[in-house]
């Protein structure tokens, strides 16, 4: 639980300072009135939660969450299900859990849809069709929605502004800064942020991974002409080239993104360096409990080193325990531009080719980016056959390839380049000469190999250690060697130190 007023966490329904209840993160549902034919956000606490604020009716529990389904998602899901392309037009449809519903009524796609349509034939109709797209009742819809949800959107905006203004009591404007990705939350964190601090020149930092959907680096090119007073850093690996080091390393998996410190955290920690060396800063994030386990585990204010990535940074989540919903309804509510990719039906906007999308975000892909996707798929089969799979296409279609575990795929130990000489002192332990000074981004590199673990190295040596997934033993110890210009590697409590010595080589 949170107290807004003395800006702590704490385990009580009452703030151990100031008394006051902790109720951020009340529970909340979405009920429904069947005669507006709208959602209504309500806390399950509230007293009114079953009258409409529109009719006074009576309304109903609906669903834990809803997204907004935009006309251009509308005629997509028309033309998948066979019917004509303005089927849907005239309907309410939001969406939830693999689930459409269309005025208030549930319908269930298969995922298997997204699998066996012939994307190509699909998008031929979408695109000779869009021209029937129509934002009338879609605009009633909205409109109808914001207003019998006022009071939940003024509740939110107040306790956001509340929150933003104790978390940034200890912290100059000059070392604030809002992390802006380009998708839906961190837009939202944005306008809450600049607006609670009625300052519009904050500093943001987007992170142009090189992998960005077309749709969000169009958001960010008009966030920036709409936004002129911010100041707007872009952070970016411009050393490596993604499908170069998928090719030396294998592409990333669910439990080995190293994409993620190569080229988002590595070069955000860079940039951040570069403005505020070694001083304490504070980071809006638009970080929701709700989008997965992992996020519901983070605190809404944290600054413990063992939590965050960069560590000089405190990371503040103003709608931490926000409602998708809730976000749509800022959105709407604020009159928000935001990233053309969700009218296009995607829930969540990142790097097009993570191995965390879902295989309908794939669908979509393949109809909305096909040269880019198909450039995936072939690198993929390729891949699927250098490591020996029998049947490579069904591997890759399958998502077989984002489960891959350990060393395996990479490249050979005989095509190593990097030459090394063993430690004298100590068994198991190579000296690699650097052609560059040891710093973060080799560092970095490892992570395919387990989790970066910098806290429980030596501190003095400024040695890193590499955990096991599994485990969480220490496999590898990374430190710096001759001033820096050279690396010492350690394998550690690993069966075959030289199979693993000729993976970390390769990498």
């Amino acid at each position: 639980m949170w107290c807004s007023r003395c800006c702590i966490e704490t385990n009580s329904e009452k703030c151990p300072v100031c008394g006051a209840a902790t109720d951020e993160d009340v529970a909340v549902k979405i009920f429904r009135c069947d005669a507006c034919n709208v959602p209504i956000i309500n806390a399950v606490s509230d007293v009114d939660k079953g009258t409409c604020p529109l009719c006074g009716g009576k309304t109903k529990y609906f669903v834990a969450d809803l997204r907004t389904v935009f006309p251009e998602e509308k005629l997509l899901l028309a033309i998948l299900l066979d019917k004509k392309p303005n089927f849907f037009m005239n309907r309410s449809v939001w969406a939830a859990a693999g689930k459409y519903y269309v005025d208030g009524k549930a319908l269930t796609v298969s995922s298997k849809i997204f699998t066996r349509t012939d994307t190509d034939s699909i998008a031929k109709k979408f695109f000779g069709a869009v021209h029937e797209t129509n934002y009338e009742r879609f605009n009633e819809d909205i409109a109808k929605f914001v207003r019998a949800n006022r009071f939940r959107h003024a509740a939110l905006k107040d306790e956001a502004d509340n929150f933003i203004r104790r978390a940034s009591k200890n912290f100059t404007d000059e070392r604030i800064i809002i992390s802006f990705s380009g998708g839906k939350d961190s837009t939202v964190t944005a306008d809450l942020v600049t607006k609670a601090l009625t300052n519009p020149n904050l500093v943001h930092i987007f992170s142009n991974t090189t992998l960005e959907f077309p749709s969000t680096l169009d958001y960010v090119t008009r966030y920036r002409k709409n936004h002129p007073q911010a100041i707007f850093q872009t952070a970016t690996n411009s050393e490596q080239n993604f499908f170069d080091v998928c090719e030396d390393i294998g592409p990333p998996a669910r439990m080995m993104r190293w994409c993620c410190s190569m080229f988002k955290t590595g070069p955000i920690a860079r940039v951040i360096s570069s403005l505020y060396r070694d001083q304490k800063i504070l980071t809006f994030y638009g970080i929701r409990k709700a989008e997965s386990v992992t996020r519901s585990k983070y605190n809404r204010l944290e600054d413990n080193a063992d939590s965050i990535k960069i560590r000089q940074q405190t990371v503040a989540s103003p709608i931490f325990f926000w409602k998708d919903l809730d976000v749509w309804l800022y959105i709407f509510a604020e009159k928000l531009d935001f990233n053309a990719a969700y009218r296009l039906g995607y829930d969540r906007v990142g790097c097009w080719c993570c191995p965390n999308n879902t295989q309908r975000a794939l669908f979509l892909s393949r109809i909305f980016m096909p040269l880019e996707t198909k450039k995936w798929r072939n690198f993929l089969v390729d891949f699927a056959k250098k490591i020996g799979k029998p049947d490579p296409e069904n591997y890759v279609d399958a998502g077989k390839w984002k489960a891959r575990q350990g060393g395996n795929g990479l490249v050979a130990a005989n095509d190593v380049k990097i030459r090394f000489t063993n430690c004298t002192t100590e068994e198991h332990a190579k000296i690699y000469k650097l052609a560059r000074p040891f710093n973060d981004e080799l560092v970095n590199l490892f992570v395919p190999f387990g989790k970066i673990a910098p806290e429980l190295g030596s501190k003095i040596l400024r040695e890193t250690l590499v955990l096991d997934l599994k485990t969480n033993a220490p496999i590898l110890s990374i430190m710096p060697f001759k001033q820096g210009t050279a690396v010492k590697i350690k394998t550690l409590n690993v069966a075959d130190h030289d199979e693993l010595t000729a993976c970390e080589v390769a990498a």
